[in-house]
């Protein structure tokens, strides 16, 4: 079951990544290449992420934390045929030559879903293709709409093959088997055809939020084009999936690559935000349109949120709102929080100054370790939790330029009420 109506209600079910093998061969000359920032030391970056998915589980169950290389070895296993397909299309991709075919084909689908992320094939040891470091961040592949799922258009090549291997979970894995007739792939040109100019369908999932029921925000940004906007706010309205798609307008900026790296909402009542371009609206402005055509217009997200999804929205500034706090916090994703449950969100330990301000805002802080042992003494800690911000280890995470809301794809949220 697929269904996500809020960022803020009980999440139920969610896909991540682990850090894999690949992004331990990123050399400095290469990263920008691939997206990567920074060159990390694999094993510690591993350690966070652990307690990342240890804290998720706390309140989802280990069952429902679902590692996508998990479902791709799954999917390998249960669709032969599309395997086959796959697999010619990644080969021809990378541009290798035909006999790869036969060296990978027969692999067992653990080792061949490990080739297929990583890029290394172990048996040989032999470097087949480039690792894609950012499958970490599962947010940006796919995102759940409702009940349906968009299958997102990364705007860069080193991501491409995130996109081929995603396509494949979705057809393949039987835990989408009821989802074929509610994908919305925007890789199919003929429903998402370049624009006449030749400007290109391009989207990522950290630019698209489910905000609430009725509200679906789109990012144009770095990585998110105009058309790409208009091309599925056309699909969406048209199939009275979302009754208003909100276009919000961001600086072009690597620093800004995505919406969720300037705001995510947290509870009914509160977003945290970068407030240079969110609160006052700097580089900034935000178009609402439903089946009727464009209904409103902002000079900032802040005027959004007030005037169509609550007057009483409080904003809690990232680094407090001031300067050079506000721009390092910002850079290393305190406004990029993913919700377990509302008023319980997730972030990295070291944007000090946004922790005063969740404070400040009565929130209260705790360590992931702290958390983690309470939960282990009492079952039921995290049940309980209300109004409280966990912060994970990120000394090597944060370096990946992503935080918890980029790390997960949530498929399944208990329904809005509102």
């Amino acid at each position: 079951m697929i269904l996500v109506d809020t960022e803020i209600n009980d999440l139920l079910k969610v896909i991540v990544h682990s850090p894999d093998s690949g992004i331990g061969r990123i050399t400095p000359k290469r990263a920008e290449e691939l997206l990567f920032d920074d060159i990390v030391y694999l094993p510690k970056m591993v350690e966070e992420h652990d307690t990342f998915r240890h804290v998720l589980e706390a309140f989802l169950g280990s069952d429902n934390v679902i590692e996508i290389q998990d479902l791709l070895e799954e999917a390998l296993k249960h669709s032969p045929e599309l395997k086959d397909e796959l697999l010619k299309i990644i080969i021809d991709d990378e541009e290798l030559p035909e006999a790869t075919l036969s060296t990978i084909s027969d692999l067992p689908h653990d080792e061949l879903a490990n080739v297929l992320v990583t890029g290394y094939l172990r048996k040989e040891d032999h470097i087949l293709f480039d690792p894609i470091p950012n499958f970490i961040f599962t947010r940006d592949i796919a995102v759940a709409v409702k009940d349906h799922i968009i299958i997102t258009k990364a705007n860069k090549v080193a991501r491409q093959r995130e996109n081929f291997l995603t396509r494949f979970i979705f057809a393949a894995h039987p835990l989408f088997k009821d989802q074929k007739q509610k994908l919305i792939n925007l890789n199919n040109v003929e429903l998402f055809p370049p624009s006449r100019k030749g400007e290109r369908v391009s989207i990522e999932g950290g630019d698209i939020m489910m905000i609430e029921k009725d509200y679906l925000l789109i990012g144009c940004s770095e990585r998110t084009t105009n058309h790409a906007f208009n091309s599925i706010k056309k699909y969406l309205l048209d199939n009275k999936i979302i009754k208003n798609v909100v276009q919000i307008n961001i600086p072009p900026d690597r620093s800004f690559m995505h919406i969720d790296t300037l705001f995510t909402r947290v509870s009914k009542d509160d977003v945290v935000c970068y407030k240079p371009i969110i609160y006052d609206g700097l580089g900034s402005n935000v178009l609402v349109y439903n089946e009727g055509g464009l209904k409103s217009t902002y000079g900032s997200v802040k005027d959004f949120f007030v005037s169509e999804i609550n007057p009483d929205m409080n904003f809690i500034f990232s680094g407090m709102g001031e300067t050079p706090y506000q721009e390092r916090e910002q850079w290393t994703d305190g406004c990029n929080l993913v919700c377990v449950k509302p008023g319980v969100g997730i972030t990295y330990d070291r944007n000090i100054m946004t922790a005063k301000a969740f404070e400040k805002a009565g929130y209260s802080v705790i360590h992931a370790e702290e958390f983690l042992n309470k939960q282990k003494s009492d079952s039921a800690y995290a049940a309980n939790l209300t109004n409280t911000i966990i912060a994970i280890p990120s000394g090597e995470l944060s370096r990946a330029r992503g935080g918890s809301h980029c790390m997960t794809c949530p498929i399944l949220r208990t329904v809005a009420n509102v």
